[in-house]
């Protein structure tokens, strides 16, 4: 069962939106849920960290003071910003390799995809993709979170949508979060992994 804490089983202290779970009830897949914000990759990821009862990490929670500030401003962050970002996302993907875990994470362009799945091979990605229109209205009706509407059309430009010859799924955004975590943990049990 997936619980709030800020710890992980070792005691060490976890980033901000991070989740721990039962370790006896993992069942080792490695996932990223992708998409542009608005997408629901944060409710998606934690649904289905719940659902294979993994740790979970929201990807917002590994963003410097200064890129949060940045993209609340209405700028878009560049690759220099997110390098250090992509790494620690790449770092907790690496040590979750044995035991599983999922995380939500933008992953916005296979180059970003690539330095994840260089930190962790066996990773896959759950794109939610869909209508650019509910996307903007699903950030404007979000008043707890730093990235502004006016940012949607700049992640959408910068999308580069998950690929076939790239480890994972592409589902729509406006199914419901069960019926998604449903879809895609049809996959796992497809490709072997224990839901």
């Amino acid at each position: 069962m997936v619980h709030g804490a800020h710890t992980d089983r070792s005691g060490t202290p976890q980033h901000r939106g991070a989740l721990v779970a039962d370790p006896l009830h993992c069942c080792g897949a490695l996932v990223v849920v992708m998409g542009v914000s608005g997408s629901g990759k944060t409710t998606v990821g934690a649904a289905l960290a719940r659902r294979l009862r993994l740790d979970y990490a929201d990807a917002d929670a590994f963003h410097d003071k200064a890129s949060v500030a940045k993209m609340a401003a209405g700028h878009p962050l560049d690759d220099d910003d997110r390098a250090p970002w992509l790494q620690a996302i790449g770092q907790w993907l690496a040590e979750h390799g044995e035991t599983g875990g999922v995380a939500s994470c933008s992953a916005l362009r296979r180059r970003y995809r690539d330095i994840l799945r260089t930190a962790a091979p066996r990773v896959e990605f759950l794109h939610l993709d869909g209508d650019p229109a509910l996307v903007s209205r699903r950030v404007a009706g979000c008043l707890d979170h730093f990235m502004p509407s006016s940012l949607v059309c700049s992640q959408l430009e910068t999308l580069e949508r998950l690929e076939t010859d790239e480890n994972g799924s592409r589902l729509d955004l406006s199914a419901t979060v069960d019926d998604i975590v449903a879809s895609f943990t049809r996959t796992l049990t497809k490709a072997g992994a224990r839901p």
